[in-house]
């Protein structure tokens, strides 16, 4: 394997699907046995999720909160929610798993600790980090930067709905090029919005790669994890 312990980004808006708000099963299901995949090679997998299927810090502001603190916190609360729809549709496939959040919630996650995390992984499980990075103002990229580092992955695999990073929205751009790598330097220069800039420094700064790929495309992680060329390398 090209990596051996990897750090997962899915966004909650990925969740939803076919459908226009929440979470949707079948995705669920695909990813879990993706997942599956690569757990059964022998690689180690934390997973960060965001929460935008239910509800963004960001988007409440815009819509009238006046709290932004408040309304991130409800976010965090969101992505705990996502990485419990997460866990149960990984242990419906075998796979034992680990919830771990920055907010205390005994009943359903443990606290977050950096060594548990990494033992956890040792011994094979799927750890899921829930609720960001437990503080306000910082974005579920930010925390995947962060979890990526502390626990010492090989890379961050930011998991989308396109496949690469692209000059412009290639939704929107019909002549939008496609890149295969990039340095970090070039990807600032070029203004790319591979995550937002807290993030994206942080893995410049502890030369950490990152790997931008389509993750609804069956055995693309599978593939990347092995060492073949899927989606756009920052490194």
């Amino acid at each position: 394997m090209k990596y051996k312990r990897i750090l997962l980004k899915l966004s909650g808006e990925a969740l939803l699907g076919s459908k226009e708000y929440g979470i949707d099963p079948v995705v669920l299901k695909q990813y879990a046995v993706e997942i599956k995949k690569v757990l059964d090679l022998g690689v180690e997998i934390a997973i960060v999720i965001g929460g935008g299927n239910i509800f963004r810090g960001v988007q409440g502001v815009e819509g009238g909160m006046e709290d932004r603190a408040q309304a991130d916190y409800m976010g965090m609360l969101a992505t705990v929610i996502n990485a419990m729809a997460l866990q149960g549709a990984l242990e419906k496939q075998g796979i034992y798993t680990r919830l771990l959040s920055a907010i205390k919630m005994e009943q359903v996650a443990e606290p977050f600790i950096r060594r548990r995390a990494i033992r956890h992984l040792e011994k094979g499980r799927v750890v899921i980090f829930g609720a960001g990075t437990g503080n306000p103002y910082f974005t579920t990229d930010t925390a995947a930067s962060l979890r990526s580092v502390e626990i010492e992955a090989d890379v961050l695999l930011k998991g989308t709905r396109v496949d690469g990073i692209y000059s412009s929205d290639p939704e929107k751009d019909a002549t939008a090029t496609r890149f295969d790598n990039l340095s970090f330097t070039e990807a600032i220069q070029r203004q790319l919005k591979v995550m937002d800039m807290t993030a994206f420094t942080l893995c410049q700064e502890n030369k950490l790669p990152i790997v931008v790929f389509d993750m609804n495309k069956e055995d693309n992680l599978l593939n990347l994890v092995k060492g073949n060329m899927v989606g756009t390398l920052v490194s």
